[in-house]
């Protein structure tokens, strides 16, 4: 039986209603955090989403997890998914993006063009259900969950695409750790090379880092110019699919058959009768904004280290919430597709990237 948590659904207290799932999530953020520091490997926003998923079918927990838990757990998914990706605009600054040269960042720019619409188009192709062949493509092209979650609020996704796509772009992010090092030098990449291709391929800021980081810290530091100039994309993306998401439905009323087709149109239309949602969300002005105030230098340093520390708190809160919404048995039936796409796009983004840091050195 799969959970779905309707938009609009806030007629219930804000606080009582959604404490029992805010403080499983917090438990699940402090078990991301264990997970960490006794395996440093693994990004503590990919323990985040396991645990979150392993909870949702424990058998003395699911029951709680799916019932009490729910709305405050989607609530983390989405209210405390957005203050995360606020707060990781000051992660970016301009003097970074302009730092990178003209040709890496024309080779970024094609990168995320390529990976995006080749994912959506193969994804639309094999019959994803629902928002799945976007939210994937963008998890892929863009930046992991962060941008996942970003697309599905301007598109009014369904919580169980959104959480699906979550756990297959986080499944393959963590593969990249473990695989991308071991073709560091057979593939013939200096440490510089190999930086720039691991933050134009790999999908997680938290997944970069830990993968770039085998190669020395010119790997780390061309990694993460790379990878921030991707994350810069996310607000230009999302304003898109607003904007898409605004245009009106053929048909009043709810459309539940509008689901299969993977369109941002169709996504906006589960948002209810009449509902128009803004062309720039909210919180995609509060991520420009941070940019902005980071650029200007402003910034003390230690508040630039608190933000990131409470981005990674909130965004791994959103990722449990997330992870707990995935059904494995709903999963099953479309694995093979999505197994196929998610694996498919893996090869594209690498080869695509491997190409353009080539042409570029």
């Amino acid at each position: 039986m799969t959970l779905r948590t309707h938009p609009r659904a806030a007629a219930r207290p804000p606080l009582r209603g959604d404490a029992p799932g805010l403080l499983l999530a917090c438990l699940g953020v402090a078990a991301a955090l264990g997970v960490h520091q006794l395996v440093p490997a693994v990004p503590k926003l990919t323990a985040a989403v396991v645990l979150g998923t392993a909870a949702a079918h424990l058998p003395g927990l699911r029951t709680f997890v799916r019932g009490a838990a729910r709305p405050g757990l989607s609530t983390a998914g989405r209210r405390l998914m957005r203050t995360g990706i606020v707060l990781l605009g000051l992660a970016v600054g301009a003097d970074d993006v302009l730092g990178l040269g003209g040709a890496t960042v024309a080779m970024v720019l094609a990168v995320v063009a390529l990976t995006l619409t080749g994912t959506w188009w193969l994804g639309c192709r094999l019959g994803l259900p629902g928002d799945q062949a976007l939210l994937v493509a963008t998890g892929y092209s863009i930046c992991g969950a962060s941008a996942i979650g970003a697309v599905g609020q301007a598109a009014g996704s369904e919580e169980e695409d959104i959480a699906a796509s979550v756990a297959l772009v986080t499944l393959c992010g963590t593969l990249a750790i473990a695989v991308l090092p071991l073709l560091h030098h057979p593939l013939g990449l200096d440490d510089a090379g190999f930086g720039r291709w691991v933050g134009a391929s790999v999908h997680d800021v938290g997944q970069v880092v830990a993968t770039a980081q085998s190669g020395g810290p010119v790997a780390l530091r061309e990694a993460v110019l790379v990878k921030l100039m991707r994350v810069v994309l996310l607000a230009p993306l999302v304003a898109g699919i607003g904007l898409a998401a605004r245009r009106p439905r053929r048909r009043p009323g709810p459309a539940k058959g509008g689901a299969a087709t993977g369109t941002p149109g169709a996504a906006g239309a589960r948002s209810g009768p009449g509902a128009r949602p803004p062309v720039v969300p909210l919180f995609v002005a509060g991520f420009l904004l941070m940019i902005a105030l980071r650029s200007t230098g402003a910034v003390p340093a230690g508040a630039l280290t608190l933000a990131t520390d409470a981005r990674e708190l909130l965004l791994a809160a959103a990722l449990f919430g997330l992870g707990s919404a995935v059904h494995l048995p709903t999963m099953v039936r479309t694995g093979g597709r999505i197994a196929a796409l998610g694996l498919a796009s893996w090869v594209m983004i690498a080869g695509v990237s491997y190409a353009g840091v080539l042409l570029t050195t």
